[in-house]
């Protein structure tokens, strides 16, 4: 789960009161600016002679009156970075930081990433409607999205895809009757909770998986409704995904997870680069 600000909301709205701002501006009040400078004009009609007393005037008030109020100045200092870090968030990539658990061990807590918002198409800011079909989920992705009547941003893999007949038994999933490799692997560092580190393939995706082999398994079996995902976490057994909530529908996409960049698990410690690297 992440959770988080609605900041491409708050990037909308920024972004239309400075155009809003910065149109009023150009429509009405640059007009009045102008009528300032003829009024001047009228005012010291020797304004065009150097050296006269009404061309020093002239110059002096002019420039006054031609000084946009500070809030225009402001937007339009702003306003393009606001539009690109906008059409950046919307259509290119946006980071995230991982608050849960729910992902290791491919994710840790405090892992920053990047999320590709290109690879499942364009989509508009706030409404996320897609607009420009570009592709499709892939089984094995770690995919970013919202869950069904939640607006919280959440991260998990995709396993089935729409018509996929899930089946998970014993700890072990099975896609169409196929059986999804998994094998142990030796963990070099002591797990606390006491979790089997396994390598599972998904198709042509392998990564790593936790298991606890003292929870239930959660047997259960499915068919994947067209226009829908079932996605689940890494971490199996302590993941709140697709067997809680249900699956994902299309609508609630929001793009692809490919990289970290930073580790910074809380403010008692530094920010650590020695897990960035690509998401399998």
């Amino acid at each position: 789960m992440m959770e988080m600000i609605n900041l491409p909301l708050i990037l909308v709205i920024l972004t239309l009161a400075g155009i809003v701002i910065w149109l009023f501006d150009v429509l009405v009040l640059r007009h009045k600016r102008q009528q300032s400078v003829e009024a001047l004009k009228e005012k010291y009609p020797d304004w065009q002679l150097a050296n006269t007393t009404d061309a020093r005037f002239y110059q002096q008030e002019a420039a006054v009156a031609m000084q946009r109020h500070a809030i225009v100045r402001e937007t339009r200092a702003f306003l393009p970075v606001l539009l690109l870090v906008l059409v950046i968030r919307s259509f290119v990539v946006e980071p995230f930081q991982i608050p849960s658990s729910s992902m290791e061990p491919t994710l840790d807590i405090g892992d920053f990433i990047l999320v590709n918002k290109f690879t499942y198409g364009l989509r508009l800011p706030v409404t996320n409607t897609r607009v420009v079909a570009v592709g499709e989920p892939q089984r094995g992705d770690v995919m970013v999205f919202f869950p069904p009547n939640d607006s919280r941003y959440f991260i998990k893999r995709v396993i089935g895809l729409p018509g996929d007949y899930i089946e998970y038994r014993d700890k072990v999933l099975y896609i169409n009757g196929e059986r999804q490799s998994q094998s142990a692997v030796q963990n070099s560092t002591m797990d606390f909770q006491r979790r089997d580190l396994m390598l599972e393939k998904l198709g042509q995706v392998e990564h790593y998986i936790y298991r606890q082999p003292r929870k239930a398994a959660g047997n259960f079996a499915l068919t994947v409704k067209q226009g829908h995902y079932f996605m689940m976490g890494d971490n199996r057994d302590n993941s709140s995904d697709s067997r809680v909530w249900g699956l994902v529908p299309e609508q609630n996409i929001v793009g692809k997870a490919f990289a970290i960049w930073m580790h910074w698990k809380d403010w008692g410690s530094l920010p650590g680069f020695d897990r960035v690297g690509r998401i399998q």
